[in-house]
């Protein structure tokens, strides 16, 4: 017995009454209790309706039942039908709908509806038990009468029932129809005692939806609140816009697909639930550091970007060594003869044409890429030794040391300092979502958001976890935000990668040891990039290759 009391206890505390009275009250206390279990440990809404009204209908001996919800504009819409002796099962579990229409509660006139049973009840908050509905003059049943007319059946006994929340709201209302002798088989109306029971049952039943409305808006709550997070995080940079949307797609694709493999490393893995919803969140909120990152870094399309692009400042730099050397040429060529001036013009022209080369090189250096190597290094800090007149006739270097540091950055746009302001963003998202308060289900999401840059022999950062110190999820997330971000379109140093370019690099990153060679597997295995790209990528990013030519590919056979 529930609470720690037996049978025997429990008839103690009834003396007075028969033993069969007390074996039908106690066999009640049983399953009600037995129901109330049941239906708070439901969790998926149309089995927790479903649960209500058949447990009902089960307490009771009816034969028929409907529950309603009620809606935000006042109407009772049909959640679940069942009538046990024409075999109709409608709403819940099944995949058929309940196909009639809600119940408005208030005319047009915003006059109550007094008229219709459940209306009624979800009006005053009264417990309606009717013995024979064609007998009840006060209530217009036309559309009882209608269905049986429809269907056969002869709808007589009613018990309708309110359901109310803990703020005595009406919620719902639970309709029983034709109570059955058990002996007999005959409708009879509903006895006091099934009256009881149905009550007793609406009660928990309420408390048991309002729960489970609570926790589903709490969570949708959650849920919209970090979207918000992630699209402001989006919307802050236009280079990255969609990059907190587009990497729990892949995650999702990704966990998916090890889910459902039978073979390989995690033939036997099975994500629960609450895990996929884990990783969901933890997805969404994998940059939510990035907000503290400084603007200007995060949009850093080439080397010299700050507040804008300094490459004009060298452009204008050059623009002055070419007006001094017209000055110096007309000069010369002032007090010269004709031999000397054709060699002052084609030493001048020699010159105007290496100052356009060496500009051409600084834009090319300036936009980044890969790969710097040392030679071209070397030639921009050569350039670096020119002097130009300012404005002031002072005489300055064409580049700055600043500057010169910025051009000979070896890959990508960013200089050690700044990819260190970069990098920090992950021990800022695990220091944010640290202090979040989540709940026991979501205990995991920092571990899951902060490992993404991570690698699996302990390289990555930012502490430097090693593959078995790291949950699949946090691996997922690995090969989700690096596969999005090599085929993403926005970015400001890089064109978006065609797909057998970005699964190129991920295999190479494979064999580096950088992200995990099983997951790495099944992305291809199971063609969860097909799946993102069909939905995410342009027509001419998706080409055509074969997996097994590309870097660690393995087969899971």
């Amino acid at each position: 017995m529930p609470w720690g009391i037996d049978m025997e206890t429990l008839r103690k505390l009834m003396p007075d009454s028969d033993n069969h009275v007390q074996d039908n009250l106690l066999e009640n206390i049983k399953q009600l209790t037995g129901i109330g279990i049941s239906l708070s440990a439901e969790k998926n809404t149309d089995r927790l309706l479903e649960k209500i009204l058949i447990s009902a209908q089960n307490l009771t001996h009816s034969d028929g039942g409907t529950l309603y919800l009620l809606n935000a504009e006042d109407k009772l819409t049909f959640e679940i039908m069942r009538t046990r002796s024409l075999g109709i099962a409608l709403g819940g579990s099944t995949q058929s709908a309940v196909q009639l229409a809600p119940i408005s509660l208030y005319d047009d006139q915003g006059n109550p509806n007094n008229k219709t049973i459940a209306a009624y009840a979800a009006l005053t908050g009264e417990v309606i038990n009717i013995k024979n509905a064609y007998s009840a003059s006060n209530f217009n049943i036309q559309g009882t009468k209608d269905y049986d007319k429809k269907t056969g059946y002869h709808s007589k006994s009613f018990l309708t029932l309110p359901m109310k929340n803990h703020e005595n709201q009406i919620i719902g209302v639970l309709q029983l129809i034709n109570a059955i002798d058990m002996q007999t088989g005959d409708v009879i109306a509903f006895s006091a005692e099934s009256q009881r029971l149905a009550e007793s049952l609406a009660s928990q039943a309420a408390v048991a939806l309002t729960n489970h409305q609570l926790i589903s808006d709490l969570r949708v709550l959650l849920e919209r609140f970090i979207e918000v997070i992630a699209g402001a995080i989006d919307e802050k940079s236009p280079y990255t816009g969609g990059h907190c949307r587009r990497v729990p797609e892949i995650a999702m694709l990704l966990a998916k697909a090890v889910h459902n493999v039978d073979k390989g490393e995690f033939a036997d893995l099975r994500f629960s639930d609450q895990e996929l919803y884990e990783l969901k969140i933890a997805a969404l909120m994998h940059d939510c550091g990035k907000i503290t990152t400084p603007i200007h870094v995060v949009d850093k399309a080439t080397k010299l970007e700050t507040i804008y692009d300094r490459i004009k400042l060298i452009e204008t730099r050059f623009a002055l060594l070419k007006r001094d050397a017209e000055i110096v040429f007309l000069q010369e060529n002032m007090s010269s003869n004709d031999d000397q001036q054709k060699v002052l013009r084609l030493n001048y022209e020699k010159h105007l044409h290496a100052l356009d080369e060496e500009l051409e090189f600084l834009r090319t250096a300036n936009i980044g890429s890969e790969f710097m190597s040392e030679e071209k290094q070397l030639h921009v800090k050569e350039i670096a030794k020119r002097r130009y007149r300012d404005i002031n006739g002072e005489w300055q270097p064409l580049l700055t040391v600043e500057e010169t540091y910025n051009l000979t950055i070896a890959k990508g746009t960013l200089t050690k300092e700044e990819r260190h302001t970069i990098n920090y963003h992950m021990q800022s998202t695990i220091n944010m979502l640290e202090k979040l308060p989540f709940p026991k289900q979501l205990k995991n999401v920092p571990e899951i958001a902060g490992g993404h840059h991570e690698r699996m022999d302990g390289k990555g950062y930012p502490l430097g976890l090693t593959k078995d110190q790291m949950s699949v999820q946090a691996r997922i997330m690995g090969i989700a935000d690096i596969f999005e971000a090599l085929t993403a379109a926005d970015r400001p140093y890089k064109k978006a990668m065609p797909v057998s370019q970005a699964l190129n690099i991920l295999g190479k990153m494979k064999l580096d040891s950088h992200i995990d060679p099983d997951l790495f597997d099944v992305f291809l295995h199971e063609k969860v990039y097909e799946d993102y790209a069909r939905n995410f990528l342009s027509y001419e990013q998706i080409d055509d290759f074969d997996t097994e030519n590309l870097p660690g590919f393995n087969s899971l056979n």
